[in-house]
Parts: C-alpha cells; structure tokens; sequence
C-alpha cells in the first residue's frame, strides 16, 4: 500500500467491531452470570471470579499485544480477537459444569486482550501516528453504545435459547459479523507509522527520564480511574438506593451512565478537538469529584447531576487512554505502550470487585460515594507533574 484509508472509515470499522466484541465479552456477565449461577447451582463469586480471571489474563497479556501489533501491525491481532471472543465464547456455551465456564472465560480473557479498546487505539496510533486523536474518539463514540446494544440483545435471547445457546450466537456475531469486518482494515508498515501516518520530521527519541517517570504517573491515573468504574459499574444501582432511592429510581438514575458516557465523548469531539489531551484529561478528571461534591452539598436529590458528571468524566477519560500517551509520548513505540498501560489498569478491574466490596457493605451510601470523589481527586493529582511536551534535550558544550 501506499497510503491508507480515510481515517473516518477506519474508526468505522473498527466502532462497528468494538460495539460487538464489549457487548459480547465485557458486558456479557451482568445479564448472564446470574442465570448461571442458578443453572449451575454454583457459588456466585466463583461464578463472578471467572471474569475477574479473564480481566486478570487480559491485562498480563496486554503488553505482548502491544508488541505484537508494533511486529505485525494491528489487522492481523484485531482478526485474531475476533476468532478468540469467538472460541471462548462457544467453549461458554458447550462445555458441561464450572469448569467449562473458567475455561471459556480464560479464552476470553486473551480475546479481550488481543482485541478491545488499548489494541483498537494501538492500531490507529500506527497507521496515522499523531493525527489518530479524532479517529480514536469516533472509535469510542461508538463502543459507547456496546451495553446499549449488548444488554437489550442478552435480555431477549435468554428466555428464547438460554444462556448457552446465547453464547452460541455471540460466537457467531464474532467469528461472522466481527471477523470480517476487521478483515477490511489495511494493512500497516510495521515497526513505525504506516505511509498516510503524518508523522513529524523534528520527532526525536524523547528523554528516558522523563518517559519513565511521565509513565508511571499515567499509569496510576488510568488504574485509579479504573478501580473506580470498575466499582461503579457493578455497586452504582446498589449505592444510589442506599441513599434513599426506590429501587424503580435508582436503576433509572444509574442507566443515565450510559447516555451521558457518550455525551462526554461527544463533548470531546466537537469542542475539544482544538485542546490539547492533557487539558481534556483534567477536564475529565475533575468531573467526577464535581459531582460527589455537590452530592455532599445538596444530598440524595443531587443523585442525576452526580451519575451525570460521573457517566461524562467517564467518557472522556476512556478517550483519553488513547489520546494522552499518544499526545504525550508520539507514535513511536504506542503500541507497546498501550499494551504496558493497559496491565495495570485491566489487573485493577480484576481487583476492585474483591477490594471495594468490603467498603461498599460496611459504610454508609453517601461516605463511598464521597470517597470516590476523594479517590478522583487523588487520581488528577497524577496529572499534576505531566507536561505537555517533553523539557528540550540538554546538550552538552564540546
């Protein structure tokens, strides 16, 4: 190839591809794993202790991933996904007993790996170096739909053909619907940009220092961030009848999130698009603690603003994981960044069930979800010693 498509079309397929494999994959237990664990008879946190695994295996394999798509570039690893989610969700719907639901979810767990959002903004970051930030955002517009679609669809099937046979026919959208439409994207140059990559002729290799410490400092912002809608996703609807609310409220307040992730991204889209990253990363990360402090404020009544704010802040960091390191550190090596930020962050999806559980039980509604803010709080301090560019490279006199 000589150049590469329209970005726009990629971010298309790619949207299209990442809607189905989180509806498939990452949102499939809130619907399933309950009938499961009545079908099986099983012990409900091992039941849930499979996703966490698959969460687990996906951030240990995620810095492969990144290596692998800088080698082969991103199309061969997203068709990968695609064929796995797949695998891993037929063993999920025709293998007998528990077992079979750890080792489908194991499978899965390298399926996620190889094919959600860190690989998907991997694959961007190598075809169009810098110039990726707006496809990345198309990217997540999309996907932000994947519950919106994935939940409804889980719902239907269920009461028709089971949780098995539910799997079954996620195994097909994968293998049928995904593979294919991964199969349409280009080819990239590996070990650098593709051609069509607008890359920038004074980029030189930045100071190691400054990547090392910069790193780990993003790093905790994203796992901080992660802990925290890890928690949400599975406590809010618990959380917000703690604080007085019906449970009809409470359910309806909580599906907000949704809409408003998108709002967010949108938000981005149109009028951030002239900001850099980094100044979108506060903007997002101040949203969450905004809002617990006007639930302090006002109390229960402030539960829409908070699940708002909350549902935005989410939004706009989730392009952020894309946005910033690329922004922060160039197209040089993304993909294997990606894949070593995405470690700490999937490990902590994997944790925070087992660690904010014992929170969630023993406090009141309104000091968790105050704590959350502080939480917040503490991730944007992360993001006080990141700079925008690197400081220039200090020569020395001959």
């Amino acid at each position: 190839m000589t150049s590469t498509p329209d970005p726009r079309f990629v971010a298309l397929l790619l949207g299209i591809g990442q809607t189905l494999a989180w509806g498939t994959s990452y949102y499939l237990p809130a619907l399933l794993a309950p009938v499961v664990v009545q079908d099986l008879g099983a012990d409900r946190a091992l039941v849930y202790g499979a996703f966490s695994l698959a969460l687990l295996i996906s951030g240990l394999v995620a810095p492969r991933v990144g290596r692998a798509i800088e080698r082969l570039g991103g199309r061969p690893v997203m068709l990968a996904s695609s064929a796995v989610i797949g695998i891993g969700l037929a063993l999920l719907g025709l293998l007998p007993g528990l077992w079979g639901w750890f080792a489908g979810w194991v499978v899965l767990g390298l399926g996620m790996a190889l094919g959600l959002y860190e690989a998907a903004f991997a694959t961007l970051g190598q075809l169009y170096g810098r110039n990726a930030r707006r496809a990345i955002t198309m990217v997540t517009l999309l996907g932000g739909f994947a519950s919106t679609v994935g939940w409804p669809a889980t719902a239907a099937l269920l009461p028709e053909v089971g949780w098995r046979g539910t799997c079954l026919v996620y195994a097909a959208v994968n293998l049928l619907v995904v593979l294919p439409v991964y199969a349409l994207l280009p080819r990239a140059a590996t070990g650098a940009a593709a051609p069509g990559a607008v890359a920038d002729p004074g980029e030189i290799p930045l100071p190691a220092d400054w990547v090392r410490r910069s790193f780990l400092f993003l790093a905790a912002f994203f796992t901080l961030r992660a802990l925290i809608s890890t928690t949400m996703s599975v406590q809010l609807p618990a959380m917000l009848g703690g604080l007085g609310l019906s449970v009809g409220a409470a359910v309806g307040a909580a599906a907000l999130m949704g809409p408003s992730q998108v709002g967010g991204r949108l938000l981005e889209f149109t009028l951030g698009k002239q900001v850099h990253p980094l100044r979108v990363a506060w903007l997002g990360g101040g949203l969450l603690p905004l809002g617990a402090l006007l639930l302090m404020l006002v109390g229960p009544v402030a539960a829409v603003p908070f699940v708002l704010l909350y549902g935005a802040s989410n939004g706009i960091i989730t392009i952020c994981r894309g946005a910033v390191p690329l922004a922060l550190f160039g197209p040089r090596g993304y993909p294997v960044l990606m894949g070593k930020l995405a470690l700490p962050v999937l490990v902590s999806q994997a944790a925070a069930p087992i660690l904010t559980a014992p929170l969630v039980a023993e406090l009141p509604a309104m000091a968790v979800l105050g704590l959350t803010g502080l939480v917040g709080l503490l991730a944007m301090a992360c993001l006080v010693p990141l700079r925008a560019a690197p400081p220039a490279p200090l020569h020395r006199p001959a």
